[in-house]
């Protein structure tokens, strides 16, 4: 999993052409990566500031606006990578254009054999 975070701030600020540079880029990624297998899915997320952060403590279900923390990179979309080793991957989150102005996080991820989706 390749966990993109960026800078709202920063995106919000691109002028028109160069959000469409950009999205051309991830584009391109994309369809390279599903043809060749390695990219299963992904998804751009809207702005931090949509976000709903929902906690249950001793029971009670807390909702709050906006994201838990105050950071200047959020969680702004993600890619789903099939790739042989955490090399791979890196190598490939590497070229996520998010990764110039933000972070890419590559995660693994758990499975259990035992239960299914």
């Amino acid at each position: 999993m390749a966990l993109i975070y960026t800078d709202d701030t920063e995106w919000a600020a691109l002028a028109d052409d160069e959000r469409a540079a950009v999205y051309e880029r991830y584009e391109a990624l994309a369809t390279e990566g599903q043809a060749t297998g390695v990219v299963l899915g992904g998804a751009e997320l809207q702005p931090a500031d949509t976000a709903t952060t929902v906690r249950v403590r001793d029971g009670r279900t807390q909702i709050t606006d906006g994201p838990y923390a105050e950071v200047k990179e959020a969680l702004g979309g993600y890619f789903l990578l099939e790739c042989a080793s955490i090399d791979e991957a890196a190598a490939w989150a590497a070229r996520i254009p998010g990764a110039e102005t933000g972070a890419v996080e590559v995660r693994a991820l758990h499975v259990d054999e035992e239960v299914s989706a």
